[in-house]
């Protein structure tokens, strides 16, 4: 553990859940700091105002930091690095950190870090409830909240943190007893260059961790990392000796450590096997920390985790069709897991709801996907006419105003068996405050058919 330094100038950049944690966090430790954001009346601003001297608010523009003085930044993960004062700041020796590089100075258990594009929400939770059931005091946060500061008063033997491309970015030396990178497809195309900048942030969970797991088919999750650091791999196919995946055989499907069956996938609650890879990539993290993944409690977690709310969750079967409420679905990547996982190999069963707020994804990479396991395609929102300039000819598709109109014909359409998927491969802001209302109103308009 190192303390911070009293002598720096310091700021925090941004409120919102991470910046008013920050300054929540510095105020506790006695420190001093401006709170700068560049909105007129920011969410927290009336807190922050209560720990915060008022002369050191600024509020409205960023452009106020360049006549602060300042020698230290905490930047919340919304805003970008590249935004001109900050990099005029930075190129004059100015710090930029993050929350999460501030919680390494004071955390004092081990730190198990996971990323990636998609299900690090799941598979953090996950994490925590398996280490929970087997005894262990364990908290989780990060980007998904609480955030990772409000974490450290607690007395713990493990935390449990999901983390964000942008907050890796701010992240300087975690340091993570385990790091993990799940998966890395496009995302975040509006704030990026190209995929490999985009991967490059991810990357950074691995510096200076002790141990890794990785995706043994996703080779942009490899770590580069020294030879005796002890990595684990996860796949949804035939996994080698120490790996984790899956064998199929006359009893279904198996969740396996090498040729050791595990769990087979009828007494996990989760379903799909993008599903198991993230029950795997949890056992995977669980075996590089020496723990027993064969544990009974282990199976009674699996036995009963169903996922998160908006993440491939199953809101109702109606008349032998299952509606699945997929709104956290916000790139393409989540949403190609999505079908593959569900989709029926001898038909096309799944009616795909997608659209909205596009983030510069290219979404010809669903072009496969959509020719082998979607029966129709249905789009609404800002950006839905981009994906219809991919949609194979073959594949039915309409363009919607809204879901209300979308589900109406949805009813019409859906037979017994077949799968509605309402996974929007886009953000919700052109519509919907969040991935979460979007996924409440989805929800009501299930409940209502």
């Amino acid at each position: 553990m190192s303390l911070i330094s009293s002598d720096r100038i310091r700021a925090v950049v941004g409120l919102g859940l991470t910046g008013l944690s920050t300054a929540r966090f510095l105020s506790s430790k006695g420190l001093d700091f401006f709170v700068v954001d560049s909105r007129e009346n920011p969410p927290g601003l009336d807190e922050v105002r209560k720990i915060c001297p008022a002369e050191r608010v600024y509020t409205g523009s960023l452009d106020v930091l360049a006549t602060l003085g300042v020698t230290e930044l905490f930047v919340s993960p919304g805003i970008a690095l590249s935004t001109p004062v900050l990099q005029q700041l930075a190129d004059n020796g100015v710090v930029m950190r993050g929350d999460i590089d501030l919680f390494h100075d004071y955390a004092n258990a081990p730190v198990i870090a996971i990323t990636g594009s998609n299900a690090k929400s799941t598979v953090t939770t996950l994490v925590n409830e398996l280490l929970l059931a087997l005894g262990k005091r364990s908290v989780a946060g990060g980007n998904l909240a609480p955030p990772a500061l409000d974490l450290i008063a607690e007395a713990v033997d493990y935390y449990v943190l999901e983390l964000s491309s942008f907050q890796l970015e701010t992240t300087h030396g975690l340091e993570a007893d385990v790091a993990c990178l799940l998966n890395v497809s496009e995302d975040h195309m509006d704030r990026y260059d190209n995929l490999y900048s985009y991967q490059r942030a991810k990357q950074r969970i691995y510096r200076g961790c002790k141990a890794a797991v990785c995706n043994k088919q996703d080779i942009l999750t490899a770590p580069l990392l020294a030879q005796n650091t002890p990595v684990r791999a996860f796949t949804k196919g035939v996994p080698d000796l120490k790996e984790f995946g899956l064998l199929k055989d006359s009893d279904g499907t198996w969740l396996c450590r090498g040729v050791e069956r595990l769990f087979n996938a009828k007494e996990i609650k989760l379903k799909g096997e993008h599903n198991y890879a993230n029950v795997l990539a949890a056992l995977s993290i669980l075996d590089v920390l020496g723990l027993d993944v064969s544990d009974h409690r282990v199976k009674t977690v699996l036995s009963g985790f169903s996922g998160l709310a908006h993440r491939c969750e199953t809101l109702r079967e109606i008349a032998g069709v299952t509606y699945i409420n997929d709104s956290k679905g916000t790139n393409v990547g989540a949403t190609l897991a999505a079908l593959e996982g569900l989709g029926d190999k001898q038909q096309k069963n799944i009616h795909l709801i997608a659209g909205g707020l596009s983030k510069g994804a290219d979404f010809t990479p669903l072009v496969p996907a959509l020719e082998k396991f979607v029966s129709h395609l249905y789009v609404f929102g800002k950006d839905a006419v981009r994906i219809l300039d991919i949609v194979p000819s073959q594949t039915a598709h309409s363009q919607h105003p809204d879901l209300e109109s979308i589900l109406a014909l949805v009813k019409r359409n859906a037979k017994q068996g077949d799968v509605v998927l309402f996974s929007p491969s886009c953000a919700s802001f052109d519509m919907y405050k969040s991935f979460e209302h979007r996924g409440e109103h989805f929800r009501e308009l299930v409940d209502q058919l």
